[in-house]
C-alpha cells in the first residue's frame, strides 16, 4: 500500500469519528492497522497537522486535534457564507433529476427522524449538503467547505442532538431544497443562511451538555 492511501485511509478514519478528538495516534499501531511503514505513517500525521485534523506534542506524538468551541463557531459561520452561495448557485444550475434526488433525500430525512434515528439524521443532513455542492458547481466554495468541515471534524459537535433541533433541521432543509427546486436563488441564498445560522445557535446553546459532538 502506498503512502497516499495509507494517509487517504487515516484520513477518512478520523473524519468518520474511528479516532476521537484528543486521541493519541500510536505509530505502532498505525503502522499494523493501516498496513504502511513508519515513514508512510509520519508522512501521513504531517499532511494531517497541515490539514488541521491532528497536531504534535513534544515528546508526547500525535493526537487528533480538539477543535475549540470558539473556533468550531467560526467555522460554522464561514460555512453558512459559502453554502448560501453554494445554494443560490444551485437553484440556478440544478436539472430536473437532481432536484429529484435532492428530494429523495429529505425523504430519508424524514424516515430516519420518524425512526427516532438521530445520528443517521446528521448523516443525512452532511448529504444533503453535500449534494447541493455538487449541484452548484461552484469549485472554489466546495473546496473551502471541505477544508473547513475537515477542521471541524464531524464527530466532536452533534447539534442534531439538542432537544427539538432534528425537526427544526428537517424544515429548514426542506425550505432550502424547495427553492432549488423552484428555481429561486435568492430565497434557496437566504434557507440556507438561515438554516446554517441555527445550526451556530444551536452549538452555542450546546456547548455545556454536548462537549463531543456536529453536522446540520
Amino acid at each position: 500500500m502506498s503512502s497516499d492511501d495509507g494517509y487517504e485511509r487515516l484520513r477518512a478514519a478520523i473524519l468518520a469519528g474511528d479516532f476521537q478528538p484528543n486521541e493519541r495516534l500510536i505509530e505502532a499501531d498505525l503502522i499494523e492497522s493501516l498496513g504502511v511503514s513508519r515513514a508512510a505513517v509520519r508522512t501521513a500525521l504531517v499532511r494531517l497537522a497541515h490539514e488541521g485534523l491532528v497536531e504534535h506534542e513534544r515528546n508526547r506524538g500525535a493526537k487528533v486535534r480538539l477543535v475549540q468551541v470558539e473556533e468550531a463557531i467560526e467555522i460554522m459561520q464561514a460555512r453558512a457564507l459559502l453554502e448560501a452561495l453554494a445554494a443560490r448557485e444551485a437553484a440556478v444550475r440544478a436539472s430536473d433529476a437532481e432536484v429529484h434526488e435532492l428530494r429523495q433525500i429529505l425523504a430519508e430525512l424524514r424516515r430516519l427522524l420518524d425512526a427516532g434515528d438521530l445520528v443517521g439524521c446528521s448523516t443525512a443532513g452532511a448529504t444533503l449538503h453535500a449534494r447541493i455542492l455538487e449541484i452548484a458547481r461552484h469549485a472554489t466554495a466546495a473546496r473551502l467547505v471541505s477544508s473547513l468541515n475537515s477542521q471541524m471534524v464531524r464527530f466532536q459537535y452533534r447539534t442534531i442532538l439538542v432537544p427539538g433541533r432534528a425537526a427544526r433541521s428537517l424544515s429548514e432543509h426542506t425550505a432550502v431544497v424547495e427553492a432549488i427546486a423552484a428555481r429561486a436563488p435568492a430565497a434557496a441564498e437566504a434557507a440556507m443562511r438561515l438554516h446554517l445560522d441555527h445550526v451556530t445557535e444551536a452549538l452555542r446553546s450546546s456547548v455545556a451538555s454536548q462537549p463531543r459532538a456536529v453536522a446540520s
